[in-house]
């Protein structure tokens, strides 16, 4: 019994190796380094009425 919770335990954690690693390939299926991230889209505010503000001050709300 031990051994076979051993090996199921095993095997899954094998098998979710292979989901964690992200592989990036070329357009031949060749394995190459991925490209970075882009860089995240600055947040932009607006104020109460509609104008743009720096985000943090009272009254400024997050556009999307």
């Amino acid at each position: 019994m031990l051994k076979s919770v051993l090996l199921a335990v095993s095997l899954a954690l094998i098998a979710a190796v292979p989901a964690n690693a992200a592989p990036c390939r070329d357009t031949k299926g060749k394995f190459i380094k991925c490209p970075p991230a882009p860089p995240a889209k600055p947040v932009k505010c607006k104020d109460a009425k509609g104008k743009f503000a720096k985000c943090g001050t009272s009254g400024a709300t997050p556009v999307r």
